[in-house]
């Protein structure tokens, strides 16, 4: 089989397009007719087979060769581990929920966190949690539940409390050493992890304060919960989870043991809940997650399909043209490339880490050509795709806290405050060339 990639063309970008129509189209459609559930009449897994199609006829190869690699696209390994995330996620929160882990968290939190700190603390703890573990996915499995559980307690916002969560997620993840986007980024740029850490902190951390500013305005005229009492030992699997995260486990194995430890406790405190139970919750927590697995292979499937005929080659190269067309040539003619590069790419292929490696050597070439410290360039691949990747309503952040909260990805978008923030203070980086960083030392890309 021929494996040789098509010449660059636009026309291959085209499936992608098809999807977005049909999804966001027609659940704006929907919505304007006041259906409830608008984005959930036509399902996102069914909107994108019609793209699919379309994929496969638009491609110059057979049948055959498509369809493997179409194949081969689903079994990414970064597609396979997102959809065990997403299993993994969706038992733990089924299980917990069912044991009434969920309630005993809330009204321990609601103990001692004032009613007007509810959303600060969750993201506070989103970011703390996702950084250590180095993951968003797993940060939202396990801390989504909770932030509904505070929303329906103090009469807080249920899309507000939702994306408080996926910013924080979004912020740990942007920001951890051990995150593939990092690793993908540092590599990809030859620079040291540290190095892209301390340049991105100084970026990140102003639009992080704003957020707990935003969000203490938000949350300010929250309702205090009447007290409650709790069971401490139904907190237990969450603090777990907590603790793991924090230790820099990888995030399938925090999630399994707090899967075990759900049960666990569930049999030891619940004298009615059985094994057998246990394991139809475990089952339920799977159902759960079909839709947005599902919807995540055959968006895999499909970004190798445009990959290979050249869709993504096309793109950068215009933005590679458009940057050597600047007037005004210089650093931030590169960096402008750079993040509209990765930015772009990540629109199509819904995948931060893979978008990093698919800009890499191009945003490398942008970064030697127009004299950027390759520190910054690591530091806006990994910015720009955090950004795009937490307001898309088909990234896996967002179809993740929509599933388990039962809300529409577009009711999530606008409430991501953190996201946009973060790109607001990437673009004034860029514009004014802040922060003013020092030569870089040699230091090995570990």
């Amino acid at each position: 089989m021929d494996s040789t990639p098509q010449a660059p063309r636009a026309s291959a970008l085209l499936p992608l397009l098809l999807f977005l129509l049909i999804f966001l189209g027609s659940g704006i459609y929907y919505t304007l007719q006041g259906t409830d559930f608008a984005f959930y009449q036509i399902k996102a897994p069914v909107a994108i087979l019609p793209a699919i199609i379309m994929a496969m006829l638009l491609t110059k190869r057979s049948y055959r060769e498509s369809l493997i690699t179409f194949i081969d696209g689903i079994g990414d390994r970064n597609i396979i581990t997102m959809a065990l995330v997403f299993l993994l996620a969706g038992a733990f929160s089924s299980v917990a929920k069912a044991i009434g882990g969920v309630d005993a968290t809330v009204n321990l939190g609601l103990s001692v966190l004032p009613a007007n700190m509810v959303l600060p603390g969750l993201f506070v703890i989103a970011v703390f949690i996702s950084t250590a573990m180095g993951t968003s996915m797993g940060t939202i499995g396990a801390l989504i539940p909770i932030a509904l559980g505070f929303a329906e307690a103090t009469g807080l916002s249920i899309p507000l409390a939702a994306g408080a969560v996926i910013g924080g997620a979004m912020a740990g993840d942007n920001l951890s050493i051990i995150s593939d986007t990092t690793i993908a980024a540092t590599r990809t740029q030859g620079v040291g992890m540290r190095d892209k850490f301390r340049l991105n902190l100084m970026i990140a951390l102003p639009a992080m304060l704003l957020t707990l500013v935003v969000l203490f305005i938000l949350g300010g005229s929250t309702t205090a919960a009447p007290a409650a009492e709790y069971n401490v030992w139904l907190v237990l699997p969450y603090v777990a989870v907590l603790i793991l995260a924090l230790s820099g486990l990888d995030v399938m194995i925090v999630l399994m043991t707090g899967i075990l430890l759900s049960g666990i406790t569930g049999m030891l405190v619940k004298p009615d809940y059985a094994l057998a139970t246990y394991g139809n919750d475990i089952y339920q927590g799977f159902a759960g997650m079909l839709e947005i697995m599902v919807l995540s292979m055959l968006i895999g499937g499909l970004s190798a399909i445009m990959k290979q005929e050249g869709g993504l080659d096309w793109l950068r190269l215009r933005i590679q043209s458009l940057t050597s067309r600047s007037t005004t040539p210089g650093r931030r003619s590169g960096e402008t490339g750079i993040a509209g590069l990765v930015g772009l790419t990540n629109l199509f292929v819904a995948n931060n880490t893979v978008a990093i490696i698919i800009s890499g050597s191009v945003a490398k070439d942008l970064a030697d050509h127009y004299a950027v410290d390759p520190r910054r360039s690591a530091s806006l691949l990994d910015i720009f795709s955090c950004v795009v990747q937490g307001l898309i309503p088909y990234g896996a952040q967002i179809l993740l806290a929509g599933s388990l909260a039962a809300l529409s990805p577009l009711a999530l978008i606008s409430q991501v405050h953190y996201c946009w923030l973060l790109g607001l203070m990437a673009v004034l980086a860029i514009v004014f060339g802040f922060p003013r960083i020092k030569p870089a030392t040699t230091e090995p890309t570990t």
